[in-house]
């Protein structure tokens, strides 16, 4: 009985290693499900010197913006004081979060979901007492707020675009003509992979004015 344990344990260790090996080799449903996250390897996903976080906000007909997380129950906070929706950064599960404060919630009719990425400058995190040692001039944070996606109320997709970060890389690459000179001249390749796309239910570039009030909708019920 202990050896037959002993190598469905192994049997189910090598399962999911090769599991993990083989959904990253054909690039196949590595964001499918939370639970993939045991699955795949991601411990080296490198480090970004901007902060990012992740906001879901509904148009009404009105021209009314509302908050879609968290919603008007209150948020999850599975690590710390972050929100779950900050930790979805290639937007995976943000529509179908967003959907489900619509489908809970009253609320006028939602023409358009935005799902918007916000960044800035990690350095401005530090708190203001090694701020001031650090740093001579003020600290003034500049936030960037880029639309990642915008899709309808029934999930589907009207505009998708590349995340904040690596928009500035191809911008700056653009600038840089001894880069430019250098692709220029650089022999060609192929890469095999296949690329991330949002795909199913779930603008070209831009950036969202919220100018306008946003607002939660209210519980079902209430």
């Amino acid at each position: 009985m202990k050896r037959r344990l002993i190598n469905l344990v192994i049997v189910l260790y090598l399962g999911a290693l090769f599991t993990g090996i083989g959904c990253h080799t054909l690039s196949f449903g590595v964001s499918a499900h939370p639970a993939m996250y045991f699955f795949v390897w991601d411990m080296f996903c490198g480090w970004s010197s901007y902060a990012c976080r992740v906001q879901l906000v509904g148009e009404g007909e009105s021209g009314a913006y509302y908050e879609l997380s968290p919603g008007p129950w209150g948020d999850i906070k599975p690590y710390g004081d972050i929100g779950r929706r900050h930790y979805d950064i290639e937007s995976s599960h943000s529509a179908r979060m967003a959907l489900n404060t619509l489908k809970q919630t009253h609320h006028e009719p939602i023409t358009r979901i935005f799902i918007v990425e916000e960044s800035w400058a990690k350095k401005y995190n530090l708190p203001d007492h090694l701020w001031s040692q650090r740093f001579s001039e003020p600290k003034d944070p500049k936030k960037y707020f880029h639309i990642r996606h915008v899709i309808t109320p029934d999930g589907d997709i009207l505009e998708s675009n590349i995340s904040w970060l690596d928009k500035q890389n191809g911008i700056n690459l653009g600038k840089n003509p001894r880069l430019m000179s250098d692709a220029r001249r650089s022999q060609p390749f192929f890469a095999f992979g296949s690329a991330k796309r949002p795909s199913g239910r779930f603008l070209p570039g831009g950036y969202l004015n919220t100018s306008g009030e946003v607002r939660v909708g209210s519980p079902l019920g209430n």
